[in-house]
């Protein structure tokens, strides 16, 4: 059997093999977020099950296709989609895509996800950057023998979420005039919601924002030296703050209409974090 490196790299080629552009940027496009890829110029479509080894996404609201293109000047690669724990998949599964992105050249990540708001000055449809995650997921992506070619064993999280590209961030929010919030993701395993005692927990332990996805992928990504923005729509308030059920509806309706600010703030970023690359 291939090792993961070696997987990587040919996913890696497979994909570089259908376009000319050579990205430096990747982004990741959470639940009813995906809308962004749909505007790239010069786009080469590659289904997820065309890219060798690569996961498949079955999660409602994820395309499952990756998008090479420009946006504006910068081109970048583009996943509609991703996996998560809760469709079965295992740590390293899940952190294949970022695997491939490192492989492709890609130095920076921008990540964005749907998460349920604990914290109760955020609203639903707010914009929040991740300045930190708690990883519940009770595993990690690394865990298992160390390819140093990837990274070193012990990889530092001390600043896992750029703070440079949030400083960015928030200064084009500010031109755009949106209001742009910083906070604590707490990644779960799912696909259940999570209960109000286990959001109160959250809220105890210091989470602003909860999901069930990006921290294994932030991992990766810092066990590679790829720098990392990520972002967070907060599609619903967590279970216990507002006195009504969840749905996975209720995610997608509000994924569309953050969707016009959610895409300029991409936008106004891509140029800067490019800029920072050279």
């Amino acid at each position: 059997m291939e090792d993961q490196f070696t997987l990587a790299e040919t996913a890696a080629q497979s994909v570089l093999q259908r376009t000319g552009l050579r990205p430096r940027i990747g982004l990741v496009l959470g639940s009813g977020l995906g809308g962004f890829a749909d505007s790239l110029g010069e786009p080469a479509r590659i289904p997820f099950a065309e890219i060798p080894a690569f996961p498949r996404s079955t999660a409602i609201g994820h395309a499952g296709q990756m998008v090479i293109g420009k946006a504006g000047a910068v081109p970048v690669a583009v996943m509609q989609g991703r996996v998560h724990l809760y469709e079965g998949y295992s740590p390293q599964q899940v952190a294949f895509p970022m695997r491939v992105f490192g492989r492709m050249g890609i130095r920076a990540v921008i990540l964005t996800n749907a998460a349920g708001g604990i914290n109760v000055n955020y609203q639903q449809g707010a914009l929040v950057l991740i300045r930190d995650h708690i990883n519940l997921q009770g595993t990690n992506p690394l865990a298992g023998p160390n390819d140093d070619r990837f990274g070193v064993r012990f990889p530092d999280m001390t600043h896992a979420y750029s703070k440079d590209y949030r400083a960015m961030a928030q200064e084009e929010a500010g031109k755009l005039g949106m209001r742009l919030h910083e906070g604590v993701y707490a990644a779960l395993l799912g696909p259940s919601y999570e209960t109000p005692a286990e959001i109160n927990y959250l809220r105890i332990i210091g989470a602003d924002l909860v999901g069930m996805s990006t921290a294994f992928e932030v991992i990766a990504a810092r066990n590679m030296g790829i720098k990392v923005l990520a972002i967070s729509c907060v599609t619903n308030m967590a279970a216990g703050i507002l006195d009504q059920p969840l749905s996975h509806q209720e995610v997608m309706e509000t994924g569309e209409r953050v969707r016009s600010s959610f895409e300029a703030l991409l936008r106004a970023v891509l140029p800067r974090v490019e800029r920072s690359q050279l």
